[in-house]
């Protein structure tokens, strides 16, 4: 009888350990949040101010070199470009990011556009 005690308060205290595992952001949801793994993986040169915005900036029209402020952008544009690269620009492989990742970028950076 006194094991069958034992067992209940042990199982009773751990519940609330339980519940902060079970309620706990998982990395793959950590993982796949556009605007994070943008600031994460592109930023660094696609920010305001970027090696890589600065470049684009004398190709195109200023106002849409900062890629977080254009609008004219696909997802499937995103992806490929980054997959490819452009000009100066080298390829993103699938070590820099897995294709679950660049699409979490892209629909970010395409706010949603396909």
């Amino acid at each position: 009888m006194k094991s069958h005690t034992l067992i209940k308060l042990l199982l009773i205290s751990a519940l609330p350990l339980l519940a902060g595992v079970a309620g706990a952001a998982q990395p793959a949801q950590l993982a796949l949040d556009g605007k994070a793994l943008f600031n994460e993986k592109c930023a660094m040169c696609h920010n305001a101010f970027g090696m890589g915005t600065g470049l684009l900036a004398r190709r195109v029209d200023p106002a849409v070199a900062e890629l977080e402020k254009r609008s004219d952008l696909t997802a499937a544009y995103v992806e490929r470009a980054a997959r490819i690269g452009i000009l100066n620009m080298m390829p993103i492989t699938r070590a820099d990011a897995s294709d679950a990742q660049l699409a979490a970028i892209a629909g970010y950076l395409s706010k949603g556009k396909p």
